[in-house]
């Protein structure tokens, strides 16, 4: 129960530690560090949502051509 104890508190203190180490010799700051977390995000989402858009027309060609009875090739076959 003692040795349990003992990593609490290290772990603990390690993160106070290491939280206030952070604080201190981030390069931004924290309302410009937020900032530039949101504007990654939003450019990922739009990235992820232009990928998904690519993928739904180039799924929607092929069943449209298997449709018709054409053949599809399909990528990396």
């Amino acid at each position: 129960m003692r040795k349990l104890g003992n990593l609490m508190f290290g772990a603990l203190l390690g993160g106070l530690v290491g939280g206030t180490l952070a604080l201190l010799f981030a390069p931004a700051s924290g309302e410009q560090t937020r900032e530039n977390i949101q504007v990654y995000f939003e450019n990922l989402k739009e990235e992820i949502n232009r990928a998904a858009d690519e993928k739904r027309t180039e799924l929607e060609n092929q069943l449209k051509a298997l449709r018709s009875g054409e053949s599809v090739k399909l990528e990396g076959k």
